[in-house]
């Protein structure tokens, strides 16, 4: 079984490059990685076979793939087990910190040569795409997944802004009607006083001349 882990992790240092192999048929292929604890790992895969005609490699829908993650330090513990199609994604998470055994193994496809060399191919090429880990090419991978996020958290935030907005108005609003009906109240209140006022100077006035007159009467 081969084991290339340190060309893997070599290759898997640069973000934007994915590691390509051949595979002759059915046959697992397997890679070994040591992950820390609670890493995510997000794989894309691309697996096209040699045809004839076009003297190429081309994708078919009847292609399948089979792919399994093992944690080696944990008796071969399996964390995924996955059957898809020709191309796809796969995630899992490092649960432990340790080796971990990645295998994939193509399906429907017939074997080709024996050997790699001009003039004998082999009948499956393989394209993997490893993203390890929050500072990789994660984020990159499902970009357009975290844009239709952020839009949805700036349309949210625009709404609540609008919200804030129209709260801040209402507020405005209440304190101006608030001072009008304070200023009104005043006036009236003014008003009123004012007019006591006027009726107690009437009525004293109205009395000293009643009193006067009633004097000037018995005098008479």
């Amino acid at each position: 079984m081969w084991r290339p882990s340190v060309f893997l992790a070599a290759v898997l240092a640069v973000p934007s490059q994915a590691l390509h192999f051949f595979i002759d048929g059915a046959v697992q292929k397997c890679f070994f990685e040591e992950l820390p604890k609670d890493t995510l790992v997000v794989g894309h895969y691309d697996a096209k076979v040699w045809d004839d005609a076009t003297k190429n490699y081309i994708s078919k829908p009847d292609v399948g793939v089979f792919i399994t993650v093992e944690e080696t330090f944990d008796n071969n513990h399996r964390v995924v087990a996955q059957r898809g199609s020709g191309s796809g994604k796969f995630t899992f998470s490092a649960a432990d910190s340790g080796e971990h055994r990645l295998c994939v193994v193509p399906q429907n496809v017939q074997q080709g040569g024996a050997w790699f060399g001009s003039g004998v191919h082999a009948s499956v090429k393989f394209t993997l795409d490893l993203a390890i880990g929050e500072t990789s090419k994660i984020e990159s991978t499902d970009k357009s997944k975290l844009d239709d996020l952020s839009q949805k958290v700036r349309d949210l935030n625009s709404r609540l802004q609008d919200v804030r907005r129209e709260q801040i108005f209402q507020r405005e609003r209440e304190a101006e009607f608030r001072d009008q009906s304070e200023h009104t109240n005043a006036r009236v209140v003014r008003w009123t006083l004012i007019q006591l006022a006027v009726l107690g100077v009437t009525c004293a006035w109205q009395l000293s001349h009643l009193r006067a007159f009633f004097i000037k009467q018995k005098l008479t």
